[in-house]
């Protein structure tokens, strides 16, 4: 050993022991969070929590803790166990007394954890997850550390391995060596993109022996657009993302725009905090793109009920709980949905808080309407464009900007609607199939304190196919006051049970306030039993401008004209106006029918408030939910990348970050990164990613040894490489591209792959699933058509969600049914067969092909013992097809009357089977 480094060693040994000094007497303080939390959720809160307080007691909150309970005394009198009844209840011989009641005995060390607390003054502390992270010290990450690392070889790649390394030498442990070059690659590819490496990629990789040729297909691949692609993947499971609507009818829904919207975003690496921001409230930003409010069907994802005789005020409520369950699970990694009925049972977050966060989302301007509205209208034909571009300018250069942008607004949501739902005191009227307003002659309905100040027009979408008008008369406050018009709905092409309407614009008196109004329908040459129309919304705007123009009858056509036009409509967010704003109430037991206190926005009180200055609406939300104080947000983030990566969350239950979910397994790590994440990357997923995938830690092979499979079975501990199997849509994708069926093409509407006849038996709908033509049946998984009642087969046996909610985390399961879609799917055979002809046109000998075919297929070379194995199923398969070449066309779908059929079929047939074989290996569908 070189002499001058022993002694400089020596030197700087002597100089650390005369400066360290030890303090004698650890610190004995209970800690609440680690310690007593736990046997409270355990053992006491199921009675003495946020459900049930049983004789006045809870043990939720401090105040109520230390409170009196119905005995008139307090059960737990700080620094005093000795005459609190909450530890003598503990210790009680009488059955009948003791607690918890009817129960095994807490253990003698719980007891005295508890007494313990106690008498050190009952102190209460917070949740991990529920303090800010601050960043903390790189574990042996020092000067001495440095030193020495001189004599050995480091391991280490970045700062995550030091703190992975630090944990394993706690517990006794090793990292594994590197992974080899082919497994890294396909491992990365897979990881970052969700398809496995071209031959191309690979083989450049292989033979780049440059210091930083890793680190270069890394940032490769983050700049592939299809790393967009497989990030969506797993969001749109989180936004329950789907092309139907749900429930009974579950009927389409255009909404592909999110996910479009999705994918881009992660390609362009926007700020993670932005993000948020443009999904909760991009309608609220100063001058939204289009992109912004399309970006707001994040929340539109809700379900919606069409189903005759629904009531929509319930299910436009079942949305907003949907929104805020949805909202805490996916971005705070808490479990809200109990908090509905009841304080939380086990975190400190209050029965009203639930409410306070619904009062966000209470007023926007979705009902539950079949129309999914508000949607944004985008005009797709080109005198369409025209048109409204010719509108716009006039109005901007003869009434102004403001003018211009209050209209232009109206034709791209045709916003706030009145919806036949809001009408009551029906006489010979109903709501027709509990959605239209169907009123038979004579007949009238109520609307109720309508805010007509400064309305001067009434647009009506309807539909007459009677044969004869309609005569509709509004009345001011009865059916005998005041006569304000009436107005002649004619007959139309237009209208009935559907969501296409005309539209006609009506002059209204000059009026003010609110008024309730009468509606009286007349035509009498419709049968007695007959709706004189159907009405699909109401709409009261300001007079259209210009009367006084030369000009005013054509633009008012063209206004007209793009209210009918046909657009592209996507359901996006749009908070009401103030005369239509809601008061947001607690309901009683959960119930949406026992409304009780009036409560405002606010977060629960556990995480301070809202930042300064920030609105009392979705925008302020989405500020505290993306500032650097929310103790959650940044973790939840980083843990789900993370899981996404190694396979598990550094906090397993990616849902629950409360006192009931999982501890982290490294909580400093966690912090770390978190930290990082917000401030070095200013909350872009990308270079969090890269600083992953470029530790020593992620690079480690992922064989175990019997040992370690017992100590650590799950790998929490990080000894060696992820592996796990892959996603539904990883499975499908990979095997379309390794047999060259892939298609590249991204975006757009949702495409129907091959599914067997029959599935879609849904009642009261008339969908049906068409085969998508031409290369739109090969697209990547995430762009298959999403239908909630019957999600496509092979994605649900693959731990699929149907994504009628948030779905955080996805449970892999291993089951009989996995194989047989793999071996039996004809998506999977015809991949099979497109790689078994790929594998034909490999000049060589057979074991040339299959040695090929393998490793590009599974990303390493085949070994001696599998090559056998697959040459006997090829010669065996060979030699029964030859024998029976029915049963080969049968295997190709070839029809026997095809005039072009492949030269050889039974060995393109007996090459199918080795393909799926291939396909079906435990190489293939995991990774490793």
């Amino acid at each position: 050993m070189n002499t001058n480094k022993l002694l400089f060693i020596s030197s700087i040994v002597l100089i650390g022991g005369y400066s360290v000094y030890s303090f004698w007497g650890a610190n004995n303080n209970v800690d609440y969070s680690t310690e007593v939390k736990p046997i409270l959720n355990k053992h006491c809160i199921s009675c003495h929590g946020g459900v049930k307080k049983q004789g006045g007691f809870s043990l939720l909150f401090r105040e109520e803790a230390l409170g009196k309970t119905e005995s008139g005394k307090p059960a737990i009198i700080p620094g005093d166990a000795k005459h609190s009844e909450f530890i003598i209840r503990l210790t009680n011989k009488d059955p009948e007394e003791r607690m918890p009641l009817k129960k095994e005995p807490l253990k003698k060390e719980e007891i005295e954890i508890l007494t313990k607390w106690v008498n050190q003054g009952a102190n209460w502390g917070e949740h991990w997850a529920f303090v800010k992270p601050e960043m903390p010290k790189v574990p042996n990450k020092s000067f001495f550390a440095g030193i020495f690392s001189w004599f050995s070889t480091k391991w280490e790649k970045n700062d995550i391995d030091y703190f992975v390394k630090n944990k394993l030498d706690e517990e006794g442990l090793s990292p594994s060596k590197q992974a080899e070059k082919s497994i890294l690659l396909r491992r990365l590819c897979l990881d970052l993109t969700g398809l496995p490496p071209t031959d191309k990629q690979m083989q450049d990789f292989l033979n780049d022996n440059s210091d930083n040729a890793y680190e270069k297909v890394v940032d490769a691949l983050l700049a592939s657009p299809q790393y967009g692609e497989r990030w969506a993947g797993m969001w749109l499971d989180m936004a329950r993302y789907s092309d139907t609507k749900g429930y009974e009818k579950d009927e389409a829904r255009n909404i592909w725009q999110y996910r479009d919207y999705v994918i881009k975003a992660f390609n362009r690496d926007i700020p993670y905090n932005q993000f948020i921001k443009e999904q909760l409230a991009g309608d609220l930003l100063k001058n939204p793109s289009e992109e912004q409010y399309i970006a707001t069907a994040f929340h539109r994802n809700t379900v919606n009920n069409d189903e005759g005789g629904t009531d929509d005020e319930e299910f436009r409520n079942a949305s907003m709980v949907d929104r805020v369950n949805t909202t805490w699970e996916m971005f705070q990694g808490t479990t809200m949905a109990c908090v509905q009925c009841h304080s939380h049972p086990y975190d400190p977050i209050r029965h009203e808080d639930y409410y306070k966060s619904m009062a966000f989302f209470y007023n926007t301007r979705d009902e539950d309407i079949p129309d999914d509205s508000p949607y944004l209208r985008q005009f797709t034909q080109p005198e369409d464009k025209a048109k409204l571009e010719q509108l716009k300018s006039w109005l901007k250069s003869n009434f102004g900007t403001a003018k211009e942008q209050e209209i232009s607004y109206y034709l791209t949501f045709l916003e706030p609607k009145i919806h036949p739902h809001a009408g009551d005191q029906f006489i010979n009227g109903a709501l027709a199939d509990n959605k239209y307003l169907g009123v038979r002659n004579g007949g009238s309905v109520r609307f109720k304190a309508l805010p007509v100040e400064g309305k001067r027009q009434l647009l009506v979408a309807y539909g007459n196919k009677t044969g004869s008008p309609t005569f509709m008369e509004i009345r001011q406050g009865s059916l005998t006051g005041k006569l304000m018009t009436t107005i002649k709905l004619d007959t139309t092409q237009k209208g009935g049970w559907t969501n296409s309407w005309d539209y006609q614009l009506y002059d209204l008196p000059t009026i003010n306030g609110r008024q309730d109004w009468y509606l009286v329908f007349k035509n009498t040459k419709v049968k007695p039993d007959q709706s004189t129309c159907v009405i699909g919304s109401f709409t009261l705007l300001p007079e259209f401008p210009g009367k006084d123009r030369a000009d005013f009858s054509q633009r008012k056509k063209d206004f007209l004209a793009l209210i009918s036009a046909s657009t592209e409509n996507t359901p996006v967010m749009l908070d009401s106006p103030k005369e239509f704003t809601r008061q947001t109430q607690v309901w009683e037991r959960g119930n949406w029918l026992a409304k009780t206190q009036v409560v405002a926005p606010e977060v629960p009180a556990i995480f301070g408030g809202l930042p300064k200055n920030a609105p009392k609406n979705r925008l302020g939300l989405a500020m505290w939910l993306g500032s650097q104080d929310n103790p959650l947000t940044a973790r939840v983030a980083v843990n789900r990348f993370w899981e996404q990566i190694f396979g598990i969350g550094l906090v397993e239950t990616l849902e629950d970050f409360g006192t009931q979910g999982f501890t982290p397994t490294h909580p400093a790590l966690l912090d770390y990164l978190a930290v990082k994440f917000m401030t070095e990357y200013q909350w872009k997923p990308k270079p969090l990613l890269k600083e992953m995938v470029m530790s020593a830690t992620y690079q480690q092979n992922s064989k175990a040894n019997p040992d370690l499979l017992e100590k650590d079975p799950m790998n929490r501990l990080l000894a060696r490489g992820p592996r796990v199997r892959l996603s539904a849509e990883q499975i499908r994708d990979q095997a379309l591209l390794v047999s060259g069926l892939l298609s590249p093409k991204m975006y757009g509407k949702s495409v129907m792959p091959y599914q067997p006849d029959g599935i879609w038996n849904t009642p009261y709908s008339s969908m049906a699933w068409k085969t998508s033509e031409k290369d739109d049946q090969y697209r990547r998984a995430l762009y298959t058509y999403w239908r909630r009642s019957t999600p496509y087969p092979s994605m649900i046996t693959f731990d699929g969600a149907n994504r009628d909610i948030c779905l955080a985390r996805r449970i892999r399961t291993n089951t009989p049914l996995q194989a047989l879609v793999t071996l039996n799917d004809p998506v999977y055979l015809e991949c099979a067969k497109h790689l078994a002809q790929k594998m034909d046109h490999i000049q060589g000998s057979f074991d040339t092909q299959i040695s090929n075919t393998y490793q590009f297929t599974i990303g390493k070379p085949i070994s001696e013992k599998k090559l056998a194995v697959f040459k006997r199923l090829y010669t065996n398969s060979l030699q029964a097809y030859r024998q029976n070449k029915s049963e080969a066309e049968k295997l190709l779908n070839i029809c026997p009357d095809d005039n072009i059929k492949p030269k050889n079929i039974p060995d393109l047939a007996a090459k199918t089977l080795v393909a799926s074989t291939l396909l079906n290996l435990d190489e293939f569908i995991m990774k490793e």
